[in-house]
């Protein structure tokens, strides 16, 4: 004979057992969050990730290797490897992709209409097609860009002038790849080439895909009989920053580049926005895993402008910079 209190007890054990699975937690996700990086992986024992990036992250409630995977790319300077990175990122069914351009915001786009693109550092993604307005981008893709391409080879042309206004013949050693309408492209050169000629100056084009290009393209550059250099910010400049700098003042080419690090290296003067913050990015990130379509969330335009000046490359050119310029840089390298 079962007496009431065993009874009750094995009635409520029962009751629990029936209806438990029911009632259990679910399985928390473990978001995948792919990322490309335009450089090289880094070397054995170093971080490959971004501690700033993932510390936003922590602050939003997300632990790497806990609560998301990051799957990292790297395209090693070669802009033209992005579309196969971008396949093997959606083959490991990544659930967002943080891409660094415009470029690979084009090659990810193309690839899937359903995974949140991310970008973190996009020129003209208007322009390139990428999105519709700032406001409302439309799509998969949303994140920061900076402004026109135009605007910033515009300006760049303007600051190098002003540095050495002796130059006449300006070679812009930039890359086509990631298309973009072939119109819009006649109409951006044309564009350029007004206001350079409005500057006094002859824009030449040259192309430098990746960095096994370069004697090619610097022998191109001696053929065109360029005065100065113009650099796009793009993945393969910035990989031969160094090869660049040297043989820009070897045939006495004063420089401009897209990035601080060329500027470092030894160009006269460096010209570019911000990147996207890292904690603006998780903000991102975090809206779109709670749920938000990523072409309702607006693209920020970087408005924050970097200006650097190599004193040291000036006075190897013989070149004395004005004050005026020196007074707005943000960083004077002596």
């Amino acid at each position: 004979m079962i007496d009431r209190r065993r009874f009750v007890g094995m009635v409520a054990a029962s009751a629990v057992a029936a209806v438990g699975p029911a009632y259990a937690q679910p399985t928390r996700k473990v978001w995948r969050i792919g990322s490309i990086s335009p450089g090289n992986p880094p070397k054995p024992g170093v971080n490959p990730g971004n501690p700033a990036f993932a510390e936003a992250m922590r602050d939003l409630g997300y632990v790497e290797g806990k609560d998301y995977v990051a799957e990292r790319r790297y395209a090693e300077s070669k802009s033209e490897r992005y579309p196969e990175l971008v396949a093997d990122l959606i083959r490991h069914k990544v659930d967002l992709i943080i891409v660094p351009d415009a470029p690979a915001a084009r090659a990810a786009k193309e690839a899937t209409t359903q995974i949140p693109i991310v970008m973190l550092d996009a020129e003209d993604p208007i322009g390139a097609g990428l999105i519709a307005s700032f406001a409302r981008p439309g799509g998969n893709v949303t994140g920061f860009a900076t402004p026109s391409l135009v605007a910033w080879i515009i300006k760049r042309l303007e600051l190098l002038k002003t540095a050495a206004p002796n130059i006449k013949r300006v070679a812009w050693l930039t890359s086509t790849f990631g298309g973009g309408d072939p119109a819009k492209s006649a109409e951006r050169r044309l564009e350029l080439d007004k206001a350079a000629e409005a500057l006094g100056l002859i824009l030449l084009r040259i192309e430098m895909k990746t960095p096994q290009d370069f004697d090619r393209a610097t022998t191109a550059i001696v053929r065109e009989r360029a005065d100065a250099l113009i650099l796009n910010p793009n993945p393969s400049n910035f990989m031969a920053r160094n090869e660049l700098a040297q043989f820009a003042l070897k045939q006495r080419l004063p420089s401009v580049a897209g990035r601080p690090a060329n500027a470092v290296a030894g160009a006269l003067l460096s010209y570019h926005g911000l990147n996207a913050p890292p904690r603006e990015v998780a903000v991102y990130v975090d809206k779109i895993f709670r749920g938000a379509n990523p072409g309702d969330l607006p693209v920020s335009q970087v408005m924050k402008v970097h200006l650097v000046v190599n004193l040291k490359t000036a006075t190897a050119l013989g070149l004395t910079v004005p004050q005026s310029l020196l007074l707005r840089a943000d960083e004077v390298i002596q």
